[in-house]
Formats: C-alpha cells, structure tokens, sequence
C-alpha cells in the first residue's frame, strides 16, 4: 500500500464574507496549464493540481499536432517551463483531489499528495539514478511499448524536472522474512552481474548471509509468487551465492572502482565529537547479539560484547552440526564483525548482574543470551535413561 499524505490547499480567508485571489486548477494538461497561465498573469494565486509525476498531459506524449503538423513539444514546452517558474503559480504533481468542500469564493479542498521516494529540492535530474537502477518496468509514457527504470522521470523535459521512484507496496519476500531482507533487490542485482552491491544490500538487513545462506528454513520462498505458476526462486540459494562468490573474488573487487569501493573509501570514523556518547552492552555473542553490535557501530555507537562461552556464535556454532554450517564460513563472518574499531569482544564473561553494567559507565544493555534450554513436552517418561532433549544433543554433537 502506498504511504499517501493528506494536504489541504486554503481557497478562502478567514473571514468567509471576504473572496480572496485563489484558484484551484486540476488537471496539469495544456488546457490546464493555460488556465494556470491565464489567472497567474491576472494576479491570482493558483494551485495546479495533477495526478501524474508531471504537467503536460497527453499533449506532452504527443510527437506532431493536428492540422498543422507542429512539433508538440515545441508548442507546450516553454508553456510548462513558464508555469513552472511562475511565481504565482503552485504545482502539486503526484497528488489527487479528495474533497471539495464550500461555495464559490470560499473553497476548501483536501489534496492526498503521493510520496516520489526522492527529495525535490535535492534532486539535480542528473540521471546517475537510472544508470544504476537494475529493475524495469513499462513506460507509461509511451504507452508501454518500451520500458524504463523504477526511479524514472516521465519524460526529458517534464516539469517539474525531478525523478521518482515507483514502489508497489512490500514484496511478499520481504514481507515474510523475519529480518525484512529486500530479497527482490539483491537478486535484481544479482541478475544484473552486480555481486557486491547485491551481497551490500543483504548485509543492511542481516551480517550473516553466508551461514544463513546455508541455515535459513527460508519461508520468504513459500510466499513468492513465482511459486504460483512452477516453482519459487530460490531465494536462499542466491543469497548463499552471492556471499560466497564476493568472499572467492575480494582480491580483485578491491582493485575495482565500485559503488561499493566508494563507499569504504569514504567510510572514515566519526570523529569524536560526532560521535554519540552513549556506551551500549550486548550480553551475549549469539546472532542477535552480534548484529546488535554491527548495526550500533554503522551508527556510531561504541559497543561491548560479554559471552559467556569460550566461543563467540551462540547457537550457530554450539547448535548447527559443521556440515551443516561450516565452521569456517561463520568464524568468517563473526571475524568482520567483531574486528571492527568500535565494538569489543570479551568471552569467558558472564554477567551476573545487569546493574553492574550501568554503574560501569554503559548507558544501555541489550540483552541477547540465546535459546540454550531445550523445551520439554511435558509428557511421562521424557525424563528417563536414554531420552535426549534436542538442545544438548546438538551441542554435545557441534
């Protein structure tokens, strides 16, 4: 579902007995853009209200014009840019008209404005955007015949000049995975041959896509669509991919200049002042634990890890047998977690009291000590010589 903000555009003065120089115009088309025109050059403040990302309407998609076999554009482009400039003139695109309340002179209109994911004021129409984009969908403009980027304009000279992103609610992936991993946007760039930014957007969600590459019951696959027509994509086994192939290829993606490469060039530590100054504890070093600690050091935060075992992973490593989660692929992973600046690692230490964490100096304690304790059924005999409980079973094995 699309987030939608609710606007309400003034066409009355406080004092209702009293008209004021404001129209509503909607409909951002040649005969609406005119009409903007017309009353802006007359003194009026106007709001041009339009529904689509930007005015023109369909003259805009319009090649020639009829008689005359005029260039369209040429007509209606400096009428856009010149509505585009006014200073009396409003434009509200991607938004639509929900209510009309009031008599003439004295209107009140309420406007849902549609979010374009991209901040105008920001956006220079570079394009770099769309160059990177790996998802495609049909252009509207030109009536589907080809396609474009999901961060798009609708056309080279749209007013205003700016680019939007379309989005269709949350795939159902993304939905069902419990760490809300984008999976359809990895897998878009690993469609696309671009391993690292795709193993990049993995690792915003979740710092262990290669063991859980390997470890996930994957329920995002039985909600994909793709599922309904033969068999689902293979979520899991791409993520695995991708892990693997850009820890086989580091020493040369290090040598390419990337999206990625820009990024850790540019990734210096905060400086100290810029640093927040609030000391969080993580008791235990399990995956909850450990991705506490990664995202608070994205964020700044300096972060210390008790364990109480003698091994950091919690349950992966206790729990999982090595053939199923190999023993080196998850030290890999703890290793680039844990060797970051701001995050220290103490095991063999167990916490006892919480309260001494506080008068250490630290300002918050996440608590992440794991599912250790097997669960009991509860039924006679489970307790008998020879009964195993799953728990200790699987630590006594790993």
């Amino acid at each position: 579902m699309r987030i939608a903000i609710i606007g309400k555009v003034l066409l009355m003065s406080p004092n209702e007995n009293q008209k004021i120089g404001a129209a509503l115009v909607v409909g951002g088309g040649i005969a609406g853009v005119q009409a903007a025109l017309d009353l802006a050059n007359s003194g009026i403040k106007v709001y041009l209200l339009e529904r689509s990302p930007a005015i023109g309407g369909k003259m805009a998609q319009l090649d020639k014009t009829f008689p005359t076999n005029d260039c369209a554009m040429c007509i209606v482009s400096p009428k856009l840019v010149e509505a585009g400039r006014h200073l009396n003139i409003e434009i509200i695109t991607n938004s639509e008209l929900v209510s009309l309340e009031g008599e003439v002179g004295h209107f009140r209109a309420k406007v849902r404005k549609h979010p374009r994911y991209v901040e105008m004021s920001k956006c220079t129409s570079c394009n770099d955007c769309t160059e990177v984009c790996p998802i495609f969908l049909p252009n509207e403009f030109n009536e589907g015949l080809d396609q474009r980027r999901a961060i798009y304009r609708p056309y080279p000279q749209a007013v205003p000049n700016t680019f939007l992103v379309t989005k269709r609610g949350t795939s159902p992936c993304k939905n069902t995975c419990p760490a809300e991993t984008s999976a359809q946007g990895y897998i878009a760039l690993i469609q696309a041959g671009r391993y690292q930014e795709a193993l990049d957007v993995v690792k915003e969600y979740n710092p262990f896509p290669a063991s859980v590459g390997r470890v996930c019951n994957h329920p995002c696959e039985e909600k994909c669509n793709r599922g309904k027509l033969d068999t689902p994509v293979s979520i899991c086994s791409l993520k695995r991919f991708v892990a693997d192939w850009v820890y086989e290829h580091r020493d040369e993606l290090e040598k390419q200049v990337t999206p990625h490469a820009q990024r850790v060039a540019l990734d210096v530590p905060k400086e100290d002042s810029e640093r927040p100054k609030a000391k969080v504890a993580i008791i235990g070093a399990g995956p909850a634990g450990l991705s506490c600690a990664h995202q608070l050091s994205r964020m700044g935060y300096q972060t210390t890890i008790f364990e109480a075992l003698p091994v950091a992973g919690g349950m992966m490593r206790v729990g999982i047998p090595s053939y199923r989660l190999p023993r080196d692929v998850l030290q890999r992973e703890i290793d680039e977690i844990v060797h970051h600046p701001d995050i220290e690692l103490k095991l063999n230490s167990p916490i006892r009291n919480i309260n001494s964490l506080f008068d250490a100096g630290y300002s918050a304690v996440f608590l992440a000590m794991g599912a250790h304790e097997a669960q009991k059924l509860g039924i006679p005999g489970e307790e008998a010589a020879g009964v195993h409980h799953g728990v200790p079973f699987l630590q006594a094995v790993s």
